[in-house]
């Protein structure tokens, strides 16, 4: 099982631009997502991330190239795995239940909270959702596609679990990066996971996450 130390960080976001923010960022160790976890699905973008906490809030940057780029989905809570999407899971209680929050290039977010029984899972609202914010840049150069995305998730989507400061906390969760609906569908992770048949949902194989 993978481990990962969150760093405390104080990130100002009063100018809320990309820039800005992963300038504030610049120094946070990147992470790989790079595991391909179904062989008939083989195709490995490029995919790290950064990760930290101000004990209030989540900020994490993603950076993907990657040969496709696909942005369809624009509503909350719309199916943005199939868009060129990158995906944090995590679990305040051991794994009994979890949050799915998953973002497309556009930042449009669709998050789920519940058991890994999907009939007891349930999509937040949308005007919670709405308390992410996200930033992205896209550039194309010599026929890749690089994309970055930050994340600034506060503790307040996380609606049933009463957390009053992210210090010192140990999560388990995962990251990933899919595309179902891109002419080259994949599906990686950064703990690796082991089923028959691709799936995200599976907390038996989230990592340990500690929050500094």
């Amino acid at each position: 099982m993978s481990s990962l130390h969150i760093p405390y960080r104080q990130i100002a976001l009063d100018n809320f631009t990309y820039d800005a923010l992963s300038q504030q960022m610049k120094g946070l160790p990147w992470q790989p997502i790079m595991q391909v976890n179904w062989e008939e699905f083989p195709y490995k973008p490029e995919v790290y991330f950064q990760v930290a906490h101000d004990n209030q809030r989540i900020f994490i940057h993603y950076s993907v190239q990657e040969e496709f780029l696909k942005a369809q989905y624009v509503r909350i809570n719309e199916a943005v795995w199939e868009d060129s999407c990158v995906e944090f899971f995590v679990s305040f209680d051991g794994n009994v239940s979890y949050y799915n929050i998953e973002f497309n290039i556009l930042g449009t977010g669709l998050i789920g909270v519940g058991s890994r029984i999907k009939k007891e899972r349930t999509r937040l609202d949308p005007e919670v959702i709405a308390k992410i914010q996200s930033t992205t840049t896209v550039v194309n150069a010599g026929g890749r596609k690089k994309w970055n995305i930050i994340l600034v998730i506060p503790t307040d989507v996380f609606v049933n679990d009463k957390i009053e400061c992210l210090g010192g906390i140990t999560a388990h969760g995962n990251f990933y990066k899919c595309g179902d609906g891109l002419p080259t569908p994949h599906f990686l992770s950064w703990n690796k996971i082991e089923h028959a048949t691709p799936n995200f949902h599976l907390p038996d194989f989230f990592g340990e996450i500690q929050f500094q």
